[in-house]
């Protein structure tokens, strides 16, 4: 077993022990999701001041608007009744360090983990790689306030996503824990 399996048992048996959240109704008590970054220094629960069973949470590289976070969001309202979304993206994103084009060239040059330095991102070793990068759209990004705009936008531009629904954009400054609204996002996002 592992350090890090062993570890995360554990601290579940410990979690185990004291669970007392089994009444949580499946619906977010505060009927509102948030689409953010997978980044392990972003905490939406503290954040955004949520508990278990308050809101949901969508997340995965850059927390951008991708054809998945928006299934989620969309089940998140059809199916379980939030009524309020927000994008939140974040300062120092690993998402800026790259283009498609880089990632799609240190696929096709292995599949081993990378590394960066001053000069840019490096492969540590040789293949086998695979060419199938080259059929994903990355998604990453240049800037953040236009990142956060252009999701919004296509949220509610969405033909899946009803009207009503204002979506809020804002980035997570990770040096201070602030949300800075990104104003043309949330204009962008209004409700009609």
């Amino acid at each position: 077993m592992s350090k890090i399996l062993n570890e995360v048992l554990l601290a579940n048996r410990d979690y185990v022990a004291g669970f007392d959240k089994a009444d949580l109704a499946m619906p977010p008590a505060r009927q509102f999701a948030i689409l953010t970054c997978m980044d392990a220094r972003l905490d939406p629960a503290k954040y955004a001041g949520l508990s278990e069973g308050d809101a949901h949470v969508v997340r995965n590289a850059g927390g951008r608007a991708s054809d998945d976070a928006i299934r989620s969001l969309v089940i998140s309202y059809k199916l379980l009744g939030t009524k309020e979304w927000f994008v939140i993206h974040h300062t120092d994103c690993g998402m800026e360090t790259f283009t498609n084009e880089i990632m799609t060239d240190l696929c096709a040059s292995s599949l081993k983990s990378a590394s960066v330095d001053a000069s840019g991102w490096h492969d540590c070793c040789e293949g086998p790689g695979s060419k199938e990068a080259k059929y994903i759209n990355w998604l990453t990004i240049k800037n953040q306030a236009e990142s956060v705009l252009e999701d919004v936008t296509r949220i509610k531009t969405h033909p899946l996503v009803p009207a009503n629904i204002p979506v809020y954009g804002y980035v997570y400054d990770v040096k201070t824990g602030s949300l800075i609204e990104i104003p043309e996002a949330t204009a962008a996002g209004r409700a009609s």
